[in-house]
């Protein structure tokens, strides 16, 4: 019993030596000695006559500062400024970040820790695994430069150098990087990511492929993988299956399925055939919708004649939802849910309409995808070369995306420019017109129709004007001209010398000829 007190008595004795001859040995730069706490077994050896060294062994226990090493056995060099540890090397720095390798290079004077084999740093939220790693306890920063595994709940993170700064939690991958999560995939060259918030920060160009498939690219930006919400800028890119959208900023949210897109946005739907240009859109994954407003432009694309519609907004869904709760409209339209006319859109004030064979303008338009009709309200005006008509309501009927008949409904009025100061004029409740070629064919008036006609010899000379009243008249063009006028009944009028009647006094009540504003160029809706 005595001997065993001997022997404890000495152990300690030497532990206190040592802990107080490391403190007078320390560097002056620093002046934080190495306390050694704990050690099963401790001896001297001498290295040369400069050098002495303490090695120790069995659960060892180490503090510099707020950093305490643990460790299977260690060979202290004073003189360096080095210790070196082997087997189960553990480092807690502060409480906050916890170390681990098989093997362990200390310097003491400047608080560089190199670590080697198996290293795994915590910081009590994600886990890095790597094979060697470089640690500055005076700046809380580590640095691997032979790559990295970093797990945080469900997320992985891998890249071939990382600088991992405890403090802020924050972690700078470089080199081939690759974030797999359950909802995601992302490959980048650089990425910042804070293990506490799990924010995803992107510095460079970014590709990231979701569960459903959508793949979206980006140089900068961030990911909350937390909150599924990801903002991206630099001209970013998002393409889902046949849509892609591309915009200088642009922001994500999974949890409500909603896509924002600002400054030059464009989406383009290639199943549809329709691509939309604004300052603004908002995607709607729920509902297959979108919303565009800030100049926006939608273009309906065909192979000659593509339709560009303008307004100060644009709107499109599903008719299925439009009509869920009216089963009998709903039943006369005859598609199916995921059938790809199941769409419809709506522009709101200052609407307007082009194609090269036909030009549009209102305050409001519905259409529908699935009978190709475009539906015109408030003050609409329709042209076709050089004949204009108007009425409360208009329907522009397509047939393979070309127009192929017109209708305008309530104080219809159609006039038709023969030479400047010069038309041909016919009003009535309703009118119909039908296209050939995309040109105005022909059209009929109903109901109260009127007319005034302007008669031309064979040299384009005048030489009367007819002015009559019809129950209906039917008008037909030739290459966009007036080339013949049909009264089918019940017709009162008069045929009066051009003398008589000039062009510039012939005018039906409510006449109005609105070529200001006609778009004139598809480009006159990018204004």
């Amino acid at each position: 019993m005595k001997k065993e007190v001997a022997v404890s008595l000495l152990l300690f004795i030497l532990l206190s030596s040592a802990a107080y001859g490391q403190q007078s040995v320390a560097d002056s730069s620093t002046r934080e000695p190495v306390y050694i706490l704990n050690a099963q077994n401790f001896y001297f050896k001498r290295i040369d006559a400069n050098t002495e060294v303490k090695i120790l062994s069995g659960k060892v226990q180490l503090r510099q500062g707020t950093a305490l090493f643990y460790c299977d056995s260690c060979v202290v060099n004073s003189t360096a400024h080095i210790f070196e540890a082997f087997g189960s090397v553990h480092i807690n720095d502060h409480d906050t970040t916890n170390i681990y390798s098989d093997y362990l290079r200390y310097l003491t004077s400047t608080k560089i820790a190199y670590f080697n084999g198996n290293v795994k740093m915590t910081d009590g939220h994600a886990i890095l695994n790597t094979p060697d790693l470089t640690y500055d306890v005076n700046t809380k920063i580590g640095t691997y430069t032979n790559g990295g595994r970093v797990v945080n709940k469900k997320s992985v993170l891998t890249s071939k150098e990382g600088i991992y700064y405890s403090d802020l939690r924050d972690i700078y991958f470089k080199r081939n990087v690759e974030l797999k999560d359950p909802s995601y995939y992302l490959k980048t060259d650089s990425l910042l990511y804070n293990t506490e918030t799990q924010l995803a920060r992107f510095i460079s160009d970014t590709y990231i492929k979701d569960s459903s498939g959508r793949i979206m690219r980006t140089r900068e930006g961030y990911y909350d993988l937390a909150q599924k919400h990801a903002e991206f800028y630099s001209r970013s890119t998002i393409e889902d299956k046949s849509l892609t959208a591309s915009a200088d900023q642009m922001a994500s949210d999974d949890s409500t399925k909603i896509i924002q897109m600002r400054g030059r946005a464009v989406m383009k739907d290639t199943a549809k055939g329709m691509n939309v240009l604004a300052d603004e859109i908002f995607i709607n994954q729920n509902t297959d919708g979108f919303l565009a407003t800030k100049k926006p432009l939608m273009i309906i694309k065909q192979d000659n004649d593509s339709i560009y519609v303008a307004a100060d907004t644009l709107f499109s869904a599903k008719l299925s939802d439009l009509y869920k709760n009216d089963s009998a409209k709903l039943k006369t339209f005859h598609f199916k849910e995921k059938d790809s006319t199941n769409r419809y859109f709506e522009a709101y004030r200052n609407v307007r309409v082009f194609t090269d064979s036909v030009q549009s303008v209102g305050d409001s338009l519905f259409y529908s995808f699935v009978d190709s009709t475009f539906r015109l309200y408030d003050d609409p005006v329709a042209w076709s070369k050089k004949s204009q008509i108007t009425g409360d309501t208009i329907y522009l009927y397509t047939k393979n995306k070309k127009a192929s008949r017109i209708q305008a409904f309530e104080n219809s009025f159609m006039v038709n420019e023969v030479q400047d100061g010069v038309y041909n004029q016919i009003k009535s409740s309703r009118m119909d017109g039908y296209f050939k070629n995309g040109s105005l064919d022909s059209v009929r008036a109903k109901g109260l129709a009127e007319s005034i006609y302007f008669i031309q010899d064979e040299d384009s000379s005048y030489r009367g004007t007819n002015q009559t009243k019809s129950d209906a008249i039917d008008i037909y063009f030739d290459k966009g001209e007036l080339f013949k006028v049909i009264f089918r009944s019940d017709l009162k009028g008069s045929l009066y010398p051009i003398s008589q009647k000039g062009p510039a006094e012939m005018r039906l009540p409510n006449f109005k000829w609105l070529i200001n504003r006609r778009p004139k160029t598809k480009y006159d809706l990018f204004e």
